[in-house]
């Protein structure tokens, strides 16, 4: 074999088990491994029922009472109250429930209208003595079973069939998380403002709003503008999939996304934190042709300048 072969094999060799033990190897012995569940909800029970949406709309609108704190803008439902209002009451903004069936799992959903303590896996912070802000659905006096599975079939029937990314992390995570690259704040995109007083009477409400959610949470959520590129790709989806499985103990409540949920909540994370991806990765590929181009001119070059030596 050729010397020159040798010596690019052991450099190589030594180069990759160093790198893994800097790397893979070191990782796994610092982070524990956590599975992910690819948005299975499999510790949730699964609907039995066939759910009717219109008597799911008469429940929503009626027994259920989801109005007195969500909107539903695809139904014509407004706010009951502004943002910055409802963090006052509850800790933090209810969402728009317009598009919560296309983005949530199904049996998430359900267990989120029974028991929306256990559902978003946040027991260990609320009891009797401190509820949930979210009020539990015991019934209006028929099957309860038959009628979340009635609610959940409604709130599937409203959602958009083309629900933007923005839209998706604005439900999963706009209320709770800022996004300053986005000009997001905890109350939506920040407005433009003609007059500085009108900038700074709307800043005030964000701090109001950040105060609330801080007593709320116990701590402001972080920013997340560069949280795709903070966070690898596995610790990001087992986190958002159950938040207590990598930071036991922690206020972030389990989101409840689907598989496909999820990846429109990453594509505006990548859009808003990391908006050069697609040049970079359109580039990758003529850097590594050029590459192997150059090391086969390269070695062509040396072969004939070292021939004229032997």
């Amino acid at each position: 074999m050729n010397k020159e072969i040798k010596i690019l094999i052991i450099v190589v060799i030594f180069t990759l088990v160093t790198y893994w033990g800097v790397e893979p190897f070191a990782h796994s012995q610092m982070h524990k491994h956590v599975e992910d569940n690819n948005f299975a909800y499999k510790d949730l029970p699964a609907l039995k029922a066939k759910g009717d949406p219109a008597k799911g709309k008469e429940l929503v609108m009626g027994a259920g009472a989801c109005t007195g704190c969500h909107g539903i803008k695809a139904a014509g439902m407004p706010a009951p109250m502004d943002a910055s209002t409802a963090a006052a009451s509850y800790g933090v903004n209810p969402p728009d429930l317009s598009n919560v069936g296309g983005l949530l799992d199904e049996r998430f959903l359900a267990a989120l209208i029974k028991n929306p303590a256990h559902a978003l896996k946040v027991e260990h912070k609320f009891s009797d003595k401190r509820p949930h802000p979210m009020t539990a659905f015991y019934g209006a006096g028929g099957d309860m079973d038959q009628e979340i599975a009635d609610m959940v079939a409604y709130l599937k029937s409203i959602a958009s069939k083309e629900i933007k990314p923005k839209e998706a992390y604005e439900m999963a995570c706009g209320r709770c998380h800022a996004m300053r690259y986005d000009k997001w704040t905890q109350m939506g995109e920040t407005p433009k403002f003609k007059y500085k007083k009108d900038e700074l009477a709307y800043q005030v409400k964000v701090l109001d709003y950040q105060d609330h959610l801080k007593a709320y949470m116990g701590k402001l959520p972080p920013d997340l503008s560069i949280m795709i590129r903070a966070r690898n790709e596995h610790f990001l989806k087992t986190f958002v999939e159950n938040p207590q499985s990598q930071l036991p103990g922690t206020a972030m409540p389990r989101v409840g996304l689907t598989a496909e949920g999820y990846e429109k909540v990453v594509k505006h994370l990548e859009e808003v934190g990391d908006p050069s991806k697609p040049a970079r990765d359109a580039l990758g590929w003529k850097v590594i042709l050029w590459a192997i181009g150059f090391t086969i001119l390269a070695y062509l070059w040396k072969q004939k300048l070292w021939s004229k030596l032997h």
